[in-house]
């Protein structure tokens, strides 16, 4: 890792979920991000305008690439107000732009994030109406310039957001599920397995098959922002369209018709949309999704990874999940052996029913919900406690 900031380098923040910093700065450093710091949630940079661009469009466990333009301490509103007047956001936004402001306070002295992003924006459209004597407009859902404001206790730190949208909203979905999973999420999922693409994948529970697709683009080489119409970058005035198009062109997929990802699931519904994002990927040759349930799943191929999102109880009584926990365990144990299997849940209870030896458990955030994300080794017999697919990444074990 670089110790000092080259030339045109400048500090940039990747945000992620809990228990996926690890695989970001080691995703970061594999496209040669310097300074590579782990932060809670994120991590921490730096880098030229080249890898700003790469980072939104290349990174699988990043939420949001943020570029800190002020970070400064304040104790009221008044200070707040000054620090935001002192950037000259003339530079970053037209006259007759628009713009949304994301904030975060974890503070004694600021309480309440909502009041904050207000005033934040009053002293944004303040400058541009004494300056030119117009003010600019708020647009929540697709603003021109997107500014992230964090304050952590005194320290107030204000960032442009260069993604726009979240990158976990990758541009293929054509329809979700009633419990859709985060494609961020599902993608650090399938990394922390140590799955390459190199066996077939598998999800016994697939619902509108985030993580069958997820996983097909991991085997092929596809960006994560490849399906992309638009990054909040590309509307700064400093945007280098000739520049992204020469990185998109450096980061096409690459093939390879002998993976497949498989998807179960014992709705019909659930399939019909699954194939549907298949196809919004463009990967409905690579991606199979079949109806079945759980209990008469055979193994598609010898060896294998399986990955389970099963659900952990916002729509079934306690009763009923420990039942298909069971069930899943007792598939995984008679169908799967040869396979490595992985299932994340909430729901300590159920996950008991699984009755299964797990070597190894993570913890990740679904959301709000702390999730144990375990590991099974599926043999025929009884065997003993082993740990397969070392990961790069999550060192948030019980």
């Amino acid at each position: 890792m670089e110790t000092g900031r080259k030339k045109n380098h400048f500090e940039i923040v990747a945000k992620t979920h809990y228990g996926l910093e690890s695989l970001l700065a080691y995703e970061l450093t594999e496209l040669g991000a310097g300074n590579v710091k782990i932060l809670n949630r994120a991590v921490s940079y730096t880098g030229d305008v080249t890898l700003l661009y790469r980072s939104n469009f290349c990174l699988r466990t990043a939420l949001r690439i943020l570029k800190p333009v002020l970070s400064v301490r304040v104790s009221d509103e008044n200070e707040l107000y000054k620090a935001i007047r002192s950037i000259s956001w003339y530079e970053w936004l037209d006259k007759k732009g628009t713009l949304a402001v994301d904030a975060n306070v974890k503070s004694r002295f600021f309480t309440h994030s909502h009041y904050v992003a207000q005033k934040v924006k009053d002293a944004i459209v303040d400058q541009f109406r004494d300056r030119y004597g117009v003010r600019p407009s708020v647009n929540i859902e697709n603003p021109d310039l997107r500014i992230n404001v964090h304050i952590s206790e005194k320290i107030l730190t204000v960032s442009l957001d260069s993604s726009g949208e979240s990158l976990h909203k990758r541009g293929y979905r054509a329809g979700t599920g009633k419990a859709n999973l985060s494609e961020v999420l599902a993608s650090g999922m399938i990394l922390l397995t140590g799955w390459n693409g190199d066996t077939p994948f598998v999800d016994l529970m697939c619902g509108s098959g985030t993580l069958p697709v997820e996983a097909a683009m991991i085997a092929h080489k596809i960006p994560a922002g490849y399906y992309r119409h638009k990054f909040g970058f590309q509307l700064w005035p400093d945007y280098r369209p000739e520049l992204f198009n020469k990185i998109r062109k450096e980061n096409m997929p690459v093939y390879n018709h002998e993976v497949l990802s498989y998807g179960f699931d014992y709705a019909a519904e659930a399939i019909r949309i699954a194939r549907k994002n298949a196809a919004g990927a463009g990967l409905e040759d690579y991606v199979k999704f079949t109806v079945c349930d759980i209990g008469k799943v055979k193994k598609p191929f010898d060896k294998g990874l399986i990955v389970i999102n099963p659900p952990y109880g916002e729509r079934l009584q306690q009763d009923d999940l420990n039942i298909l926990y069971k069930k899943t365990g007792d598939t995984l144990k008679n169908n799967f052996s040869g396979f490595d299997a992985w299932i994340l849940s909430s729901n300590q209870s159920a996950l008991k029913h699984i009755g299964l030896h797990s070597d190894k458990r993570l913890t990740l955030y679904n959301g709000q919900l702390e999730c144990k994300y375990n590991h099974y080794s599926l043999y025929p017999g009884s065997r003993k406690a082993g740990t397969r697919n070392q990961d790069p990444g999550n060192k948030n074990q019980d």
